[in-house]
């Protein structure tokens, strides 16, 4: 039997994020025109038309470079000739408030949640890699945020869909020269002024050469494994938190919950009481802990979002 192509092999990975929907479906593809997203795209559009689901390819242009409109025309100029019929491109802004990209990425998921929103999608395909996932993990670990963090993306979560996370970046763009796609290089992926640019371009490379090859996959591997962990520490949780006030906690009952469980609850809770998504760090975390574990009389915690932590009358209170 003839070795898959690298299209096919896209195809296939495809086809099992297609399985659970249904004729006459509507998903969303999101194309940067760059090699991982436009393979994607010409998978998705064959594999969506043996379903009669309907794929509508989604270009963000962040117009956060000169040449952004001609790349984003560039990049429906070759969905069109691959066969797109349905292709919109949206402008955005981008408020830089926390890191160029992760503010550019908190623009582009606003923009793609309302435009499912208005197509009524019901699933957003993403073009992220293993390359990316293996980028992400090795991220994580620099930062020492945690089980959560080393555990990557998830190949699903609410109506995002990322198929291609056992797929390289070399089967990606060996798939577009194969149904001859032009892809775009975005310039930001080679600028050393990214931590992930240099961990692509320097550590993992080194790596691979001081360590041995198959250092993606056995990232990648972990990440399964820690998402699956977290997962379940995560349900624990939650359990807890169902069960008290996240705002006035006992810290008894905290103190008797194994840390991984309650530095969960807390974290929680302190994003409920309005801390923005995705600030809080073990830094954070770790004069919270005090408070229930080293209790020596000191004050309140201050945190992002201007949400407070103090121990009054062996209580936690957020406020």
């Amino acid at each position: 039997m003839a070795e898959a192509t690298p299209l096919y092999q896209i195809r296939l990975a495809v086809r099992a994020e297609l399985s659970d929907l249904n004729a006459g479906d509507t998903v969303l593809v999101a194309v940067s025109g760059g090699a991982d997203s436009s393979a994607l795209a010409a998978g998705l559009l064959v594999e969506a038309k043996e379903k009669a689901i309907r794929p509508i390819a989604v270009i963000i242009d962040h117009a956060l470079q000169a040449n952004s409109a001609d790349v984003a025309m560039n990049t429906r100029a070759e969905l069109t000739k691959a066969g797109y019929t349905n292709i919109e491109i949206k402008r955005i802004k981008v408020d830089v408030t926390d890191g160029m990209e992760a503010s550019a990425r908190r623009a582009r998921y606003a923009a793609l949640n309302e435009i499912a929103e208005s197509t009524g999608a019901v699933a957003i395909f993403l073009g992220h890699t293993k390359d990316d996932q293996a980028e992400t993990v090795l991220l994580g670990l620099a930062r020492g945020s945690g089980t959560r963090s080393l555990s990557g993306m998830a190949e699903r979560i609410d109506k995002y869909r990322r198929p291609l996370l056992s797929i390289t970046r070399g089967q990606t763009e060996a798939a577009c020269n194969e149904v001859g796609v032009k892809y775009w290089n975005d310039p930001h992926n080679q600028s050393m002024e990214y931590a992930r640019v240099r961990v692509r371009e320097k550590v993992l490379p080194l790596m691979e050469t001081e360590i041995g090859p198959g250092i993606a996959d056995a990232l990648t591997r972990s990440a399964r494994i820690l998402r699956d962990d977290a997962d379940a520490l995560d349900q624990w949780a939650e359990e807890v938190l169902d069960e008290i006030n996240p705002f006035d906690m006992d810290v008894e009952t905290l103190a008797s919950l194994p840390r991984a469980i309650r530095s969960r609850v807390i974290r929680k809770a302190i994003y409920l009481a309005g801390a923005p998504s995705g600030s809080l760090s073990a830094e954070h975390l770790e004069p919270v802990e005090a408070l229930v574990t080293a209790w020596k009389g000191q004050g309140a915690v201050s945190l992002p979002g201007g949400v407070t932590v103090a121990r009054i009358s062996g209580r936690l209170s957020l406020s």
